[in-house]
């Protein structure tokens, strides 16, 4: 049987009419595109359907995937309970599809669900599917902090066990495109908004689902992406496929992207199969960035890696210049991994004899102390990417008029309650910002009177 059809479809609860209340009369176009794809997947007959929803039970490093034989939701969260519903879920396709992730390497399976409510990324595609169609069992899946390459080799799992079962399959990618489309919406507007949108759509009408997997992950965090994730998994559901990709509606009316997307699997196609090619081109891409990192940089990820590796600091290394080894500055290391924060720690001022000491402590620190992360673990290391800030002399300012977000740093202090934020990071454009990120840093309440630093900074990449 196989899968028939994939859809990608958003989540906006304004859309089901007890909640709107009139206001779901302003995405007329997206409700008409809703109801479209609602009839061709009645006049599909699945069997079983599946929804992948970023607002499932979600885990940084493990897919969730539905327990149990039913679920029940309502949109209480949204002013109307009485809007409810209750599914069947396919128990026998949910153990089926956990053992094909379980064989593929994947973590993923039913554990840890707090909440067996069903979710509003789930409810609103299935909200319309019922107008027209419910004689279907429910598969549902969540997004995690894994990278794109999971999440298509996940894809591929569900379609692996589709034919295993040979079920009558859709699948439904739950996700809105950006949330930061406007500046009067619910979430403000960022210029990487539209941007993300204008490109996402155009991959929507191509079907060249290659490039769902090559989204920078920053870009992505400050265009205030929301569904990516989903689309990823159902490219990897059609992986070796050629499609027929149609674009039913797009619109953005409250500042957040709405796409309703049809997509048909056409027969074999060795061309797409996406999984490789991504993860080719990320290696070749990691390879071209260590091959040009300065010695600043080289010397954290030798230090970090020693630890993790060895079980040991790093000695100060023979043959470095007299910049790292004759000066003292305060340094800060941070790491990436996909295009995500994986840590960041530094130090305002010099600690050590040196700045090749500093970074050489601090890369360590940034791998295993950060709070907000686990530790680096050895798997992981190949996989980073890093860059080392070198710190200026801090000077004090009267006022936010003073600061430049892209080339000075900042330090708010109030008694000894300090917050550092660097410069030129993506997603704070102000002075404004920065100051309020660093004063949530330092713990400083609002309203309490603090002093201001700034500083420049030489990055090393």
């Amino acid at each position: 049987m196989g899968i028939l059809a994939a859809f990608i479809m958003p989540h906006p609860p304004l859309i089901i009419p007890e909640v709107g209340k009139g206001e779901e009369k302003k995405i007329q176009k997206t409700i008409d595109a809703y109801e479209e794809a609602a009839r061709r997947i009645a006049e599909l007959r699945p069997e079983t359907i599946v929804v992948v929803s970023p607002h499932s039970v979600a885990y940084a490093d493990y897919l969730h995937i539905s327990p149990g034989s039913s679920a029940h939701g309502d949109f209480g969260a949204f002013g109307a309970p009485q809007s409810s519903m209750r599914v069947r879920y396919d128990s026998e396709f949910v153990r089926t599809l956990t053992a094909c992730a379980g064989r593929a390497g994947i973590p993923a399976g039913t554990y840890g669900e707090q909440n067996p409510e069903l979710d509003h990324g789930t409810m609103v595609p299935l909200s319309f599917v019922n107008r027209f169609y419910s004689d279907y069992r429910l598969v549902r899946c969540s997004i995690s902090g894994l990278n794109p390459g999971v999440h298509y080799a996940f894809g591929k799992c569900i379609a692996q066990a589709v034919n295993q079962l040979h079920r009558r399959v859709v699948l439904i990618a739950s996700g809105d495109l950006s949330h930061k489309l406007k500046p009067e919406g619910p979430y403000g507007y960022a210029q990487e908004g539209p941007e993300f949108d204008r490109m996402i759509v155009g991959l929507m009408k191509t079907g060249n689902f290659l490039q769902f997997l090559n989204f920078d992950g920053e870009f992505c965090e400050v265009a205030g992406e929301c569904g990516l994730r989903s689309f990823q998994i159902m490219a990897g559901a059609m992986d070796g496929q050629a499609v027929k990709s149609e674009l039913l509606s797009y619109e953005g009316p409250f500042g957040v992207g709405y796409a309703v997307c049809a997509v048909y699997p056409q027969g074999p196609d060795s061309s797409r199969c996406f999984g490789e090619q991504y993860e080719a081109q990320r290696r070749e891409k990691l390879a071209r960035l260590r091959e040009g990192e300065d010695e600043y940089v080289r010397l954290a990820r030798l230090s970090l890696e020693t630890y993790v590796k060895e079980g040991r600091p790093l000695h100060r290394p023979a043959g470095l210049s007299d910049e790292l080894t004759a000066r003292k500055a305060g340094v800060f290391v941070s790491l990436k991994k996909d295009g995500k924060l994986r840590g960041c720690i530094g130090t305002i001022e010099a600690t050590q004899d040196c700045i090749a000491d500093e970074i050489i402590h601090n890369a360590v620190s940034a791998g295993v102390r950060d709070p907000r992360f686990e530790p680096v673990t050895k798997d992981e290391l190949e996989d980073l990417v890093y860059s080392v800030d070198v710190l200026g002399e801090a000077e004090p300012v009267a006022s936010a008029k003073e600061l430049d977000a892209k080339r000075y740093g900042v330090i708010v202090t109030s008694g000894a309650r300090c917050g550092l934020l660097l410069p030129n990071l993506s997603g704070v454009d102000t002075p404004e910002q920065q100051i309020e990120i660093a004063r949530q840093k330092a713990g400083i309440p609002k309203g309490e009177s603090y002093s201001l630093q700034r500083f420049e900074v030489v990055r090393h990449k």
